[in-house]
């Protein structure tokens, strides 16, 4: 009778704690989607659990850090629609699992890509991608690897996106060839768990024989500007002479003082002999007396 009494009291003492962890297992997950033999397989790893108590309490409580979440498979199925975390929280060590997803941005350097551009021209663009998790639940259920994959989708994007440019766009409009690819990238990762958050475009390399050609070019037009500025200087020039000798016509001792001052303004700078012509206006003056 005494023994009895001893099993019916640890049976009363532990109907309390498995049916906290049945509680707890019924709370992680919908009824009757594992099925009859999941459900028993879960009981059978809560009585575990309690037998086992003092080791199992260190696998059974997992930790997982601010900046990552965990999705917690049971029996293969996700428990719940929401990744757990930050923080402590149970699960059981026979028949869970789970798999922790980082949330922090990620940024990867895309390889340098040989492009055909509109205009059939050769050249090489290499750019940068940051991106983050936004459902770790999709990013781990609807895709194998997500980081892998959308590398390797930024990688044709960028290919996609440059083949519709001329060189001209491709040179002067990097921001908008990185918006593009932005909202690209960010309509095909949707369904991942991906948020693509910026694109930039680092360097454009051009082949050896385009960029000679360019810098022909380049320098043939700016002597072009060159002589058309100069000839416009000229131009002006002769007009401002044209009225300038027009003064002078009107008086005579005008161009007197001009030369005055253009000896004045020789004889400030170096101390020489200077042979300066007299007009003949005024040799013909002293003639005539």
């Amino acid at each position: 009778n005494c023994a009895d009494k001893k099993q019916r009291r640890n049976k009363e003492e532990s109907r309390p704690l498995i049916s906290t962890l049945f509680s707890l297992s019924l709370a992680e997950g919908p009824i009757g989607s594992l099925g009859c033999c999941g459900w028993v397989l879960v009981i059978l790893s809560g009585i575990f659990v309690f037998f086992t108590f003092p080791i199992t309490i260190w696998v059974c409580f997992k930790i997982v850090q601010e900046y990552e979440r965990a999705v917690i498979f049971r029996l293969g199925r996700i428990t719940d629609r929401k990744a757990k975390g930050p923080g402590i929280f149970f699960i059981l060590p026979c028949t869970d699992s789970i798999v922790k997803v980082d949330l922090r941005t990620v940024s990867f350097d895309i390889p340098p890509q040989e492009i055909l551009t509109k205009d059939s021209v050769t050249v090489s663009v290499d750019g940068v991608v940051y991106f983050r998790v936004s459902d770790p639940i999709a990013s781990v259920a609807n895709v194998t690897n997500a980081d892998f994959s959308t590398r390797l989708l930024a990688q044709t994007t960028l290919r996609n996106v440059l083949g519709t440019k001329n060189l001209a766009e491709v040179l002067s409009d990097r921001e908008g060839i990185a918006h593009s690819m932005q909202s690209s990238l960010d309509e095909a990762t949707d369904n991942w768990g991906i948020k693509v958050e910026r694109v930039e475009i680092k360097d454009v390399k051009l082949p050896l024989q385009l960029q000679r050609a360019m810098a022909a070019e380049a320098e043939a037009s700016r002597e072009a500007r060159a002589k058309v500025i100069a000839a416009e200087g000229e131009m002006n020039a002769s007009r401002a002479l044209k009225e300038a000798s027009l003064v002078i016509a009107e008086s005579p001792s005008a161009l007197q003082l001009r030369y005055l001052q253009t000896l004045n303004t020789i004889a400030a700078e170096k101390n020489s002999t200077i042979i300066f012509p007299l007009p003949m206006d005024i040799i013909s003056h002293f003639m005539r007396k």
